[in-house]
């Protein structure tokens, strides 16, 4: 048996109320992060959207977030998609990453190998994404869509965008 401590091993000095607690992630609790992709929309308004963390800190490239639970083997966030904004195709070579719709309408986009697969999906619609494939989403709906994220990995590595698209060329921003 290993000796490592994991990120949902009990603390010596806690309580099982305080341990258990400390597993929650109350709404409450959260704000929604409008600047964890903003270097998005220095390049175009149309990539602006919110992250509210939960589990992990997710694949935004924020790496430190201590309101979120922390976890070994994934993240979990929702995302505010205002209406016709997009979040742009993006790789994880890593990680499955899956998208639950838990409002509104929108067109996902999928590319690899040259080859392009689009589909609408709605309220309570999931796809999991492969690692390797670039993925993206547009609202194409009238309202902001919600969606719940998830990516495969405690701290997956950053994406990255096609080469021919305008983020590729950017920096993150230390956080």
């Amino acid at each position: 048996m290993s000796d490592q401590k994991r990120s949902w091993d009990k603390p010596a000095n806690a309580s099982f109320q305080e341990w258990m607690d400390s597993r929650v992630a109350s709404h409450a609790t959260r704000r929604y992060d409008w600047d964890a992709l903003a270097f998005q929309c220095e390049v175009d308004p149309k990539y602006r959207r919110a992250q509210m963390r939960y589990i992990g800190t997710g694949g935004t490239g924020v790496t430190s977030d201590t309101n979120s639970i922390a976890a070994e083997h994934f993240t979990f966030s929702t995302m505010i998609l205002p209406a016709g904004h997009e979040g742009p195709l993006h790789l994880h070579t890593d990680v499955e990453e899956i998208f639950f719709v838990l409002k509104g309408k929108v067109k996902l986009i999928a590319e690899c190998n040259g080859e392009r697969w689009e589909m609408i999906v709605g309220e309570r619609d999931l796809i999991s994404w492969p690692p390797g494939v670039y993925r993206g989403e547009v609202n194409i709906g009238d309202e902001e869509a919600l969606m719940c994220v998830m990516l495969g990995s405690a701290k997956p590595i950053k994406p990255t965008y096609p080469p021919e698209h305008p983020l590729s060329k950017i920096k993150r921003p230390a956080k």
